[in-house]
């Protein structure tokens, strides 16, 4: 019997069960600070992914100039087609860091004593709603510059021709909008495959770090909570049912693989491990009930951006359901 109630309640504390009023969540007036702040950052995250969305490159330019070096006209065309293009990645790399305090912010809320992580979720609906919105904003932005490569062909030629130009001794414009120390940063962050991913991983491993007398369960529960929470929204008729939209059907798959990814990177044994809060064959299987073509990119952040999926200590299942 005690073996059973030990089951039970380990059930309990793994698999909360409550909605996440992700349509129409309020801040609280405990809220309403930390609310305000991570609101002015988010409220440009659609003009962000739509200038991502309509980003074509200059591709043509820049191979018309490779392959005439001795054409000062198409040199000069090609510099002057990337050079907007370079401040373009430079207002998404700053937004990435806008981000990432932002989420620092709400980590410091969503974990702080005396609560739980399930009693912050549940009392501050309003900063999990911001947390989600931030992973879905994320995930998107992410999958966006994976399918676009002439993002890192842009910017490589640009560095390539900064330096030459400065070899030349010739004195720049955009240098004063992107020098050489903001170019390096810039160029670390889009040679990541998931650059937004990264960057979150990382805010919230030095959250971890920094905050010494805050358990690493505070951050890695919030995480397994919430994804937890998430998964059963979507397993459950009654809780689905209170949707009003397909997409936020799309929204709450994305924020559950989202913080996924993230507790794999910050937990020592990751999600993948038997020690792992989260169901991951219960969130797999949810995924895998939706249609395949809305949900392999999702699939795909699972298997690529992890970083304990191809550990031992995976179940042999856990991978075939992702194969």
């Amino acid at each position: 019997m005690g073996n059973l109630l030990k089951v039970l309640t380990r059930e309990i504390e793994n698999y909360p069960h409550f909605f996440l009023d992700f349509e129409n969540a309020q801040p609280t007036d405990g809220e309403r600070e930390i609310w305000n702040q991570v609101n002015a950052v988010l409220q440009d995250s659609e003009s962000m992914l739509s200038d991502l969305q309509s980003y074509k490159g200059a591709g043509q330019e820049i191979r018309d100039a490779i392959q005439n070096p001795n054409d000062i006209q198409l040199q000069e065309r090609a510099w002057n087609s990337v050079c907007p293009l370079v401040v373009r990645l430079k207002r998404f790399y700053e937004f990435s860091l806008r981000l990432e305090k932002a989420l620092q912010s709400l980590l410091e809320a969503l974990t702080c004593p005396p609560y739980t992580p399930t009693q912050h979720l549940e009392r501050e609906q309003a900063l999990a709603k911001q947390f989600a919105e931030i992973l879905h904003f994320t995930l998107r932005f992410d999958e966006l510059k994976m399918r676009n490569p002439a993002i890192q062909n842009d910017f490589s030629y640009y560095r390539r021709t900064l330096s030459r130009n400065r070899i030349n001794n010739m004195h720049l414009d955009i240098e004063s909008e992107v020098n050489n120390e903001m170019a390096n940063r810039m160029s670390l962050f889009y040679a990541e495959a998931t650059p937004v991913l990264k960057t979150l991983s990382n805010a919230t491993t030095r959250f971890v770090a920094e905050n010494k007398t805050l358990p690493i369960e505070n951050t890695t529960d919030c995480l397994s909570t919430m994804a937890s929470v998430c998964k059963v929204m979507l397993e459950t008729p009654e809780y689905r049912s209170r949707f009003t939209s397909e997409e936020t059907l799309m929204f709450c798959m994305r924020v559950m693989v989202g913080v996924i990814i993230l507790y794999d990177h910050v937990h020592p044994v990751g999600a993948f491990s038997k020690a792992s809060k989260i169901d991951m064959k219960g969130c797999i299987r949810v995924l895998r009930e939706e249609p395949p073509d809305t949900v392999e990119g999702l699939l795909n952040a699972l298997r690529f951006t992890t970083k304990h999926l191809n550990d031992e200590s995976t179940s042999k299942q856990v991978r075939a359901m992702l194969q």
